[in-house]
């Protein structure tokens, strides 16, 4: 059977309409100097693996995420999910793609709603970021870095160990583009490649160090956006419900 390779233009996607946010309880600023940690593990056999570490102080979030087995040249779309089950889908469980790949939509039940984009610099990094395409990271293995202001709502779930992060973009057919048949259960218009989630990681109390020279305080960077000829970046139309749509320069600031 042929396939029809898709090149991604513009992402503008229309997100899954009608998936809970979170039923939090009242809002409260975390407590401060809470370390967290995840490992990141690979779904939809997309041989990815990563570790993330946070230090949340108030309602501050200094994350760093390492990150390898991507496919390269290609936006991965990451971020912090709240609800569910506030734990992420088994690699073994089989989703509603043509072929059991897992979809974004399937993992809902587990990991919840996007609530932190973690786009570049200066990238928003609200919930209505989450596929903000220009701004993500775009290699195969890169290091993020960035201080993120979190509302009260989202660094109180964040403190207790109540989120996980999730980096989409999975290349199935080892083409080493997101291109093929299956479409995105977010748009059709899309490759379900571009969207299906890579890795998964429970954003934890941290239960190992957090690396030296980690984050700074105002500090925030990333890189890895020099490939992103392979999109042309415009205008995105978001909206969100469990979606879930890089790299090794720094570049100062801060970003909401």
């Amino acid at each position: 059977m042929r396939i029809t390779r898709t090149r991604i233009a513009p992402l503008a996607i229309a997100a899954l309409v009608g998936l809970p946010f979170l039923a939090a309880g009242p809002a409260s600023a975390a407590d401060s100097g809470t370390e967290l940690s995840a490992t990141l593990t690979e779904l939809n056999d997309s041989g990815a693996s990563g570790t993330a570490w946070g230090m949340l102080d108030g309602n501050k979030l200094h994350i760093t995420l390492e990150t390898k087995g991507l496919l390269d040249g290609a936006p991965h779309a990451q971020h912090i999910h709240i609800g569910g089950t506030n734990s992420c889908p088994g690699a073994d469980i089989k989703g509603t793609g043509p072929n059991g790949e897992l979809q974004t939509s399937d993992g809902v039940p587990a990991y919840g709603a996007v609530r932190v984009s973690l786009t570049n610099e200066p990238g928003k990094t609200g919930a209505d970021a989450a596929l903000d395409v220009a701004n993500f990271p775009a290699t195969g293995s890169y290091t993020y870095e960035r201080v993120i202001e979190l509302d009260d709502e989202t660094a109180a779930e964040v403190a207790k160990g109540d989120s996980q992060i999730v980096v989409h973009g999975v290349d199935h057919d080892g083409s080493g583009a997101y291109d093929g048949d299956a479409k995105s259960d977010l748009d059709p218009s899309l490759p379900a490649e571009a969207t299906n989630p890579a890795m998964c990681g429970e954003f934890n109390v941290a239960q190992m160090a957090m690396p030296e020279g980690g984050v700074a305080t105002g500090g925030a960077g990333t890189a890895g956006t020099e490939n992103m000829g392979l999109i042309a970046a415009g205008a995105l139309t978001v909206a969100l419900g469990g979606l879930g749509l890089a790299s090794t320069r720094r570049r100062a600031g801060e970003g909401r």
